[in-house]
């Protein structure tokens, strides 16, 4: 016989994504001669905000994006400054933006130091490099050769269809265990001030926590972990020198 803490009722729980389950391929792609106006009217097309450069042998050397054909002569929106502005920017700079305002090739307009990411990269390591550089899509290399591209969008499908296995529901003392290592790992817990009880898969939080923010993370914790099915919050913020 089972433990009286054991539920042979499913649940479900989430499955971690890589690149390779959200990726897009295969992927449009530009040779540098292409002209800007190629590049205009195939975003309008196939509906994308930016392709990558292959050369003649298949290699990735560049990425242009809508960003790189903002400030375009053609439409009037290339940089307009005041004279004395224009007086303390450096001529290359200046002579960099003239380039990409008014070349009509794509060679002279991309980005050509590409950030990429390969198949097997979590999505989690993927988001932190979106962030950290200000990008909104990555190429995927493997083995040197582009096979795939990866953007924000496909970050946010992600999350609006997470992969789902079912599994047997851990027992109450497996879940309590995991909701405690989990928050030790932290830097904001406190779990010297926290007690965690659980019973068929319902999560009670006692004790105190030093911030609003530290007793919202701590019921996030817990309602993230595998098994629970639901979390009922009686922590107390104590910030101090008295009760919140």
């Amino acid at each position: 016989m089972p433990g009286a803490g054991y539920r042979s009722n499913h649940r479900l729980r989430e499955v971690a994504m890589l690149v390779r389950d959200v990726m897009v391929a295969p992927v449009i792609t530009v040779e540098p001669s292409a002209t800007v106006q190629q590049v205009a009217k195939l975003f309008l097309e196939k509906q994308i905000s930016a392709v990558p450069v292959l050369d003649g042998k298949g290699k990735l050397v560049g990425i242009v994006s809508e960003g790189d054909l903002l400030h375009r002569v053609e439409a009037g929106t290339e940089r307009q400054r005041s004279w004395w502005l224009r007086a303390l920017i450096e001529s290359d700079t200046l002579a960099a933006e003239y380039i990409k305002s008014h070349s009509r090739k794509v060679s002279d307009v991309m980005t050509r130091d590409v950030i990429t990411t390969s198949p097997q990269a979590p999505l989690h390591e993927v988001a932190a490099l979106m962030e950290k550089n200000a990008i909104r899509r990555l190429p995927i290399l493997e083995n040197g050769q582009l096979v795939g591209i990866v953007s924000r969008a496909n970050l946010l499908q992600a999350v609006a269809s997470a992969r789902q296995l079912l599994d047997i529901a851990p027992s109450d003392k497996a879940i309590r265990d995991r909701i405690l290592a989990s928050l030790k790992k932290e830097d904001w817990a406190h779990t010297g001030l926290l007690n965690v009880t659980v019973a068929n898969g319902i999560v009670d939080l006692w004790g105190l926590a030093e911030s609003d923010a530290e007793r919202k993370a701590i019921r996030v914790a817990a309602e993230s972990t595998p098994g629970v099915g639901a979390v009922h919050d009686n922590l107390v913020v104590y910030r101090g020198g008295g009760w919140a």
